[in-house]
């Protein structure tokens, strides 16, 4: 209790002066000093244990650096985060971890009932509605009918935690802000679920001063705002003024010390100016963005083209590309395609060596990825049944899916890592997914979906974008990550550093 106690004052401690220690001088150093250290020794241990590539072990070793670097910039940067959210994050990591107030118990029930780490996180699309009607989405758009209820959502939050031990939520979509059932808003079931953190990705149109000021206030969400490229880019997919609506969104946010990011999709057409200095600096250091992720196109919504996907070398530069900016600019921006190697891999159906999660949309169809449209169950059945998250991560379908990350991650006991530059289940390995999908019978997402099954012409052409892509990647991945296992050297250089 005592220790208890102490974990709580240091807490308020942090809470209340955050900001004044991240700018005092000597403090700043000491922390991230300490910081470096640890990612340093995390590098070291990871060498030592010789059980990644060595390109593996540096690639984290250099997203960490680049977190450090991001968790500086926000907190003694021009605009300075809210202490409301050092204090939530205060809160959830430690309280929640360090305190055992459930994260650690969930994890080892679920491990004592599975023999395996449960997911990492959720994400759920509470509404399929949206303001925007972009060219190609995923989504979809649908109106404001089709939507989780409260109640499931609650019920699905609230299992997240004691049966996953997820501190972390993803909220997608549609355009969340757009959620409403009982007159009932995203942020109500945000500030009813305090002990967790959500980022969600929007379209940012709806971020007006006064929801920024309730963000600030609640401090335990950060919004990830679409931007296709520069305004022409922007307004060409998503409409006609998107852009400097966007631009206003940020100004509230940055307003009121709230956290935001960028989620940006590539295209075959804007994969380039993405990634190039201007852009990033414009949103990461005028802007202000504290991170970014990569999305490359998936064709899964109103139109299945391939035409609009980046193209395999196209996708290999974007891989070069944006280790560069990691590395160079110090941002946390991972490529949810190109950076297999932060994440092992393939993280779809909630993955057997934990970090994984499982998707839950607007009808409740519970599906492997946001990306893979076909639901192994329902959410609302589950609950009306009396069942949990237990029962959905134990549906076979995930199961097949898990086993088949395993094989790939082990090259069936080869000795050798699977080509982590090419871990998508549907992208890189379309064939093995149309063979699991064709096991189990998962119900398709919608008749998109399901006509996607159908079409010869579809089917044909992501098999070839996989097989040539990989054909592309293999030899940089032998190059670069698999070849001069010298683990000792490598040891050596990080000391001599």
């Amino acid at each position: 209790m005592a220790n208890n106690t102490l974990l709580r004052m240091g807490i308020d401690y942090i809470a209340r002066h955050g900001q004044s220690i991240a700018h005092n001088p000597i403090a700043r150093k000491l922390i991230m000093n300490q910081a470096m250290k640890a990612a340093e020794n995390g590098y070291r241990a990871n060498l030592q244990a010789e059980e990644y590539p060595i390109g593996v072990c540096r690639d984290r070793y250099e997203m960490n650096k680049a977190i450090i670097y991001t968790a500086e910039r926000i907190l003694t940067g021009p605009h300075p985060i809210a202490n409301t959210y050092i204090r939530k994050l205060s809160e959830i990591m430690i309280q929640n971890i360090a305190m055992d107030g459930g994260y650690v118990s969930a994890q080892k029930s679920f491990f004592n009932r599975h023999g395996q780490r449960p997911p990492g996180l959720l994400v759920v699309s509470p509404t399929k509605s949206c303001n925007l009607f972009c060219t190609g989405c995923y989504a979809n758009s649908g109106n404001a009918s089709e939507k989780l209820t409260w109640q499931v959502f609650d019920e699905l939050l609230t299992q997240a935690k004691e049966i996953y031990g997820n501190l972390f939520i993803v909220i997608s979509g549609g355009e969340p802000f757009t959620y409403k059932d009982q007159g009932k808003t995203l942020l109500d079931m945000v500030e009813k679920h305090g002990d967790m953190f959500f980022m969600s990705y929007t379209n940012g149109t709806l971020i007006d001063d006064a929801t920024a000021r309730r963000l600030a206030l609640t401090g335990n969400f950060s919004p990830a705002i679409s931007v296709e490229g520069w305004r022409e880019r922007t307004d060409e997919r998503r409409g006609k003024g998107t852009y400097d609506k966007i631009l206003v969104a940020m100004d509230n946010l940055r307003k009121y010390g709230v956290p935001f990011g960028i989620s940006l999709t590539a295209t075959k057409y804007n994969c380039e100016e993405i990634m190039t200095d201007e852009f990033i600096d414009h949103f990461f250091f005028q802007q202000g963005a504290a991170y970014g992720w990569i999305f490359h196109y998936m064709p899964i919504g109103r139109s299945f083209t391939t035409e609009l996907m980046p193209t395999p070398e196209q996708r290999l530069k974007m891989q070069q590309r944006s280790w560069e900016l990691v590395r160079e600019k110090h941002i946390f921006l991972p490529d949810f395609w190109n950076h297999g190697t932060l994440v092992d891999g393939c993280i779809a159906s909630g993955r057997s060596n934990g970090g994984g999660y499982l998707y839950i949309n607007w009808d409740g169809k519970v599906m492997p990825c946001v990306f893979v449209p076909y639901a192994a169950t329902n959410i609302n059945t589950i609950f009306a049944e009396g069942k949990d998250l237990n029962h959905v991560y134990e549906e076979p379908f995930f199961n097949d899916i898990r086993s088949w990350q395993d094989a790939y991650r082990k090259k069936n006991g080869s000795g050798k890592h699977g080509n982590l530059l090419a871990p998508c289940f549907i992208r890189d390995h379309h064939d093995v997914m149309r063979e699991i999908v064709a096991r189990n019978e998962p119900d398709p997402e919608n008749e998109p979906a399901r006509e996607a099954l159908l079409d010869k012409e579809y089917r044909d052409s992501m098999i070839k974008y996989g097989k040539d892509y990989q054909e592309l990647s293999n030899p940089f991945w032998e190059e670069h990550y698999l070849r001069n296992y010298d683990y000792k050297k490598a040891l050596a250089e990080l000391e001599n550093k």
